[in-house]
């Protein structure tokens, strides 16, 4: 999986195996990874990430599936490669409706639900780190909220987004190895400064799990309820986004990036998720409910190790124990990296899709309406609650993964024939086997067909 990573192409057309990995990461790895993961252990206990782990390696299946069907139905529009489900459901299944139904929720979800969950983490992460607040102010007779960190946040985004495919591979190839080398380094760090505790945690983790600790045992089924679900939503596996970057890549084999994506949800899971939950089992930095009241809210504690602290602070609380001067300013930095990463892999979402919607029309005018509303999403979100972003963000991931999961399903036949092709070209010592979809009886793979 890691050398195709690193396969090089000079495609005109297309980027590299390693930017579209850098930009299905850039999807992958946002707030999930350090406020996800956090809530699932304040929800369901440490047991919460030993069902994160699990969901990952079903995950990676569906991951691969999903790649490998957008790098084989995409596309070339407007001098550029153009995949995903709406491609794979019209070209694979031939139901043309049910593809326009992905593209038109992908458009809505990608474009404007879910970059508001992203915003306003970093708005209020920075916000209390730098001392830096939302204020109101008069403009033509009316209160606007002002935040000047949505403003630099949509300020970077726009400059990015204006560039292109190219440039937001480019970006998330710069960015995404700094980011998550650094916070990964940190969690090592860390756990080399408790390494006494290593038993004692993984110990609690599978302990937790299987209802066998007797202080976590009661919430064993919010672990496995929590554990799956954030961790459904941190991998993004069988959502339907990581295809768009996967078509974008000019390989020589479909389930080259497939291979790719699957890698990138242990990537996600594995070291960013895992690196966010050991410093807070390590440090001790968490609270877990026991019981909670209509509205979610926890009326008492299984757990309560850092009183008053809400999830989302016990990143900041864990790293800020064992390092007083930059904690909060650490996870702050890295949550801005995290976000603005995602964001950026959500905006490429939601114009491949209207480039899907509009090849044959004024596409470029299209794309226009979607950058800004995009971008008024985004400042949006930054500036609202906490409960809104999330609440619309569970609605688009929701949808997103039910139209593709279905559609997955239905196409893993000749999913399963590319990876069959793959694996005997490579046991027969080929090391950049070609791909013909006619020797296997796949039909409108019109690029490979052409290739």
């Amino acid at each position: 999986m890691t050398r195709l990573l690193f396969v090089k192409s000079d495609s005109k057309k297309g980027i590299s195996s390693f930017q579209a990995f850098a930009l299905a990461i850039s999807g992958r790895v946002g707030t999930g990874n350090i406020v996800g993961v956090a809530t699932a252990i304040y929800m369901g206990g440490p047991g919460a990430i030993f069902w994160m782990w699990t969901i990952a390696f079903l995950g990676s299946a569906s991951a691969f599936i999903e790649a490998t069907l957008g790098q084989l139905y995409k596309q070339e529009i407007d001098g550029q490669f153009r995949g995903g489900p709406a491609y794979y459901i019209e070209k694979g299944l031939g139901v043309k409706w049910y593809a326009v139904l992905f593209a038109i929720i992908t458009i809505i979800s990608a474009g404007f639900l879910l970059p508001g969950i992203q915003s306003n983490a970093v708005n209020a992460t920075v916000s209390n780190a730098f001392d830096i607040h939302v204020f109101n102010a008069s403009f033509l007779g009316f209160e606007m909220p002002i935040s000047w960190v949505g403003i630099v946040v949509i300020l970077l985004l726009g400059i990015i987004i204006i560039g292109g495919v190219k440039r937001l591979a480019g970006a998330a190839e710069f960015i995404v190895p700094f980011m998550a080398g650094a916070y990964i380094l940190m969690a090592l760090i860390i756990i080399g400064m408790n390494i006494t505790e290593v038993p004692d945690v993984f110990s609690l983790i599978f302990s937790s799990a299987f209802s066998l600790d007797a202080t976590f045992g009661g919430v064993v089924g919010m672990a496995i309820s929590w554990g799956v679900k954030r961790g459904i939503y941190s991998n993004e596996a069988g959502q339907g986004t990581a295809p768009h970057p996967a078509a974008a890549a000019a390989v020589s084999h479909p389930a080259q990036q497939g291979l790719v994506q699957a890698f990138s949800v242990y990537v996600d899971t594995f070291f960013v998720c895992t690196a966010t939950a050991l410093m807070i089992l390590f440090t001790g930095s968490f609270n877990t409910g026991a019981e909670f009241d209509a509205a979610g809210n926890v009326v008492n504690f299984v757990a309560e190790h850092v009183p008053g602290t809400p999830p989302d602070g016990f990143t900041q609380a864990a790293i800020s124990s064992q390092f007083p001067a930059f904690g909060y300013q650490f996870v702050a930095i890295a949550l801005f990296f995290f976000a603005f990463t995602t964001i950026m892999a959500y905006y490429y979402y939601a114009e491949t899709n209207i480039a899907y919607l509009f090849k044959k029309g004024n596409m470029k005018a299209w794309i226009w309406v979607l950058r800004i509303g995009f971008l008024i999403a985004t400042y949006f979100g930054a500036v609202h609650t906490a409960d809104l972003a999330w609440g619309l963000g569970d609605i688009g991931v929701g949808l997103m993964a039910w139209v593709n999961l279905i559609a997955i399903l239905l196409l893993s036949k000749p999913a399963m024939k590319v990876w069959k092709d793959y694996k005997n070209k490579r046991k027969a010592g080929v090391l950049q086997p070609d791909f013909d979809p006619k020797e296997l009886g796949i039909k409108n793979a019109d690029f490979w067909e052409k290739k």
